[in-house]
């Protein structure tokens, strides 16, 4: 316990520190705080020997000299990393949201899920969702100044949900390099003289059409179904694609090991180096992409056929909307896509100072992530409307394969049909897609990061990045085999998705009735200055735990097991997946064991009743700052004395309070 004592004549005075000032507590607050928290009435102040002649107009209120035991959170809390300036904060978040899961995961989520039917869901669930979640993580992490297994200090028994998100986050990082080496391979052959994917090879048949010509170039009667050659190339040269999994995956392309070395090498790098570098990087990292994307949208818009794609894309189908798949695939997405419950948005946040403006952050955050989203959708399905029509079929959904592989199949046979220097366009779309993947993968495996260096505080940043890498490495390679996208799509699933729906449902009902929504509420003011609105204040304590836990009741209730094409997993399998789905959210129960056990005293139901609460230390992590938020709490409790007791006055006060 580190001691801090005394704030006699500079309690509540001005000063420059980031992390202390009397904007600690709202203008309304501060000088009733200062006198009645010590007993003061603010009028019969006796004042000290030495401030005699001063006018009682520019008198200070002397404070008695008191002290405060203070955990300081993670070792030496003056060595906390922190931003440079908020901008890079902003650009980091970007970066980290923006991503991979909106260029590649958003379209073949939308596919799978007819298209137009999803969009409405997923805008649905962004705003009861996506958005208070986001603002919620926010908000925790720059309170605290903690990452997200020390964040739940707020209830210690709850420390359980930090660790299995931290688990799910190292799995979803173990296969989201992989997806950067496929990029890096296709960077490196669009330098070739001729796209390797624009043209038909003599093995793959008469079903292959060159991804480089128009359909007006090809003169045929043939009316069967044609397969392009990018997709041909992605198949069959790229992941060597087997038609099961029942004999083993086979062996990692050596290609593919040295580009997956080369994206871990780069990730590792940065870690190094900590979130000062990441945030100069992250002005590239989040503003690059846009311009590639605007290109590729005026490509994609005059191909033929491109107005059908957009218009299966846009166009609801409503008898979807009853669906709880799509629901839950909408779920999945926003997750996947705003990086929520997976620790990193808390984490990147414990690095802010503690007065900056996140609500102004999440909205932008979230609104660009959404637009990002439906950007590519359209760039895709347009795309997907001129195979079509290059194909001679109206079925667009079935056009390509709606996996992993739409986003190295559609954009490459766009991109191959560029009449004008493709190679150019080319590297662009892969170079942006890899820094894309960079700042994603590099707020994941940060966050793991984090918590290791909260556990063992002596060890140097080096060893650990290295030992992130090279472990993330070995497991990575198994995506790179012939049978990898199975099992990418199978982790995805059991290690990821799932595991982060339940847990964040445990989150808010963490956050908002264990804590308290009028708590956080209170907390926002006290750092921000600004009231929460009854929108924040509804989702957090009903509308969002309970939108997520039905579509999880549904889920579980219509549940077919997963498939990948048309295959159906071996049982051996579907029983490892839900072992490791049950040791992800199994953490919730050892910890809270742990929790328990550790508290000190007492019986084990005063011992469970202690480690709901929050600890002593929890709050801001500068001394003098958590000084003034104690006291804020303190005057709060104290204008609660005389309010209504009982059941449903409690859960009014709770959201409304």
């Amino acid at each position: 316990m580190a001691k801090e004592d005394g704030f006699v004549n500079h309690a509540y005075v001005p000063t420059n520190s980031t992390n202390s000032s009397t904007s600690s507590i709202p203008g309304e607050y501060r000088t009733t705080f200062e006198a009645k928290s010590h007993g003061y009435n603010g009028k019969n102040v006796t004042p000290m020997p030495n401030e005699i002649a001063t006018p009682a107009s520019q008198k200070p209120i002397v404070l008695p000299e008191i002290t405060i035991e203070v955990d300081v959170v993670g070792g030496d809390s003056k060595q906390r990393d922190t931003w440079t300036n908020d901008i890079e904060f902003l650009m980091s978040c970007i970066a980290l949201s923006v991503g991979l899961g909106n260029v590649w995961r958003f379209p073949f989520t939308a596919l799978e899920n007819g298209g137009g039917a999803f969009v409405i869901p997923y805008i649905i669930v962004l705003f009861l969702v996506g958005k208070p979640v986001y603002y919620m993580e926010m908000l925790l992490g720059q309170l605290s100044s903690r990452g997200s297994i020390k964040v739940f200090d707020f209830s210690p028994i709850m420390r359980g949900v930090g660790y299995g998100q931290v688990f799910g986050t190292a799995i979803v990082s173990t296969y989201y390099a992989t997806l950067m080496a496929l990029t890096l391979r296709y960077l490196i052959e669009s330098c070739y003289p001729t796209l390797p994917w624009s043209y038909c090879r003599e093995e793959w048949g008469d079903t292959c059409i060159d991804s480089k010509k128009n359909k007006t170039d090809v003169v045929t009667n043939d009316t069967n179904i044609k397969t392009t050659s990018a997709e041909f190339y992605f198949t069959k040269v790229i992941l060597r694609e087997k038609d099961s999994i029942d004999d083993g995956i086979g062996y990692p392309s050596w290609y593919l090991a040295l580009t997956l070395a080369v994206s871990w090498i780069i990730i590792t790098s940065i870690l190094i180096k900590g979130i000062k570098s990441s945030g100069k990087a992250s002005y590239v990292l989040a503003i690059f992409p846009y311009v590639v994307l605007f290109i590729l949208l005026i490509r994609s818009l005059t191909l033929p056929g491109a107005f059908d794609g957009v218009l299966y894309f846009l166009k609801p189908q409503w008898d979807k909307l009853l669906d709880p798949q799509v629901w839950y695939a909408a779920i999945t997405q926003v997750f996947f896509s705003l990086a929520i419950c997976f620790g990193n948005i808390i984490m990147y946040a414990s690095y802010n100072r503690f007065r900056h403006n996140i609500k102004r952050d999440c909205t932008i955050v979230t609104t660009l992530d959404t637009f990002t989203s439906l950007l590519s959708g359209i760039i895709i399905f347009g795309i997907l409307g001129n195979l079509a029509h290059e194909s001679n079929t109206t079925d667009i959904q079935n056009v390509v394969k709606s996996n992993t592989g739409l986003a190295f199949i559609s954009y490459p046979d766009a991109i191959a049909k560029f009449e004008f220097l493709p190679q150019v366009f080319s590297v662009l779309f892969f170079l942006m897609l890899f820094v894309l993947g960079i700042g994603s993968n590099v707020g994941m495996a940060s966050c793991v990061m984090t918590v290791l260096k909260d556990k063992f505080t002596n060890t140097k940043n080096w060893i650990i990045a290295v030992s992130i890498a090279i472990v993330c490495y070995g497991i990575g390679l198994i995506y790179i085999t012939p049978g990898g996208q199975y099992l990418l799509n199978f982790m995805d699933f059991f290690g990821a998705s799932f595991i982060a729906l339940v847990l964040a449902i445990f989150e808010l009902i963490a956050v908002g009735w264990i804590y308290g929504v009028k708590n956080l509420c209170r907390d926002i003011y006290f750092m921000l200055g600004i009231k929460t609105s009854i929108y924040y204040r509804v989702c957090w304590g009903i509308i969002t735990p309970a939108f997520m836990a039905a579509v999880l009741a549904y889920t579980l209730v219509n549940y077919t097991p997963l498939q990948y094409n048309g295959y159906t997993y071996q049982n051996g399998l579907y029983v490892f997946g839900w072992c490791l789905s049950a040791f992800g959210i199994g953490q919730l129960l050892f910890w809270g064991v742990g929790a328990i056990w550790s508290c000190p005293g007492g019986t084990i139901s005063e011992r469970i009743r202690k480690s709901f609460k929050p600890k002593a230390n929890w709050g801001p992590l500068d001394p003098v700052t958590l000084k003034e938020y104690q006291m804020f709490k303190t005057e709060d409790r104290s204008n609660e004395l005389f309010k209504k007791t009982g059941f449903w006055y409690k859960m009014y006060d709770n959201i409304f309070g």
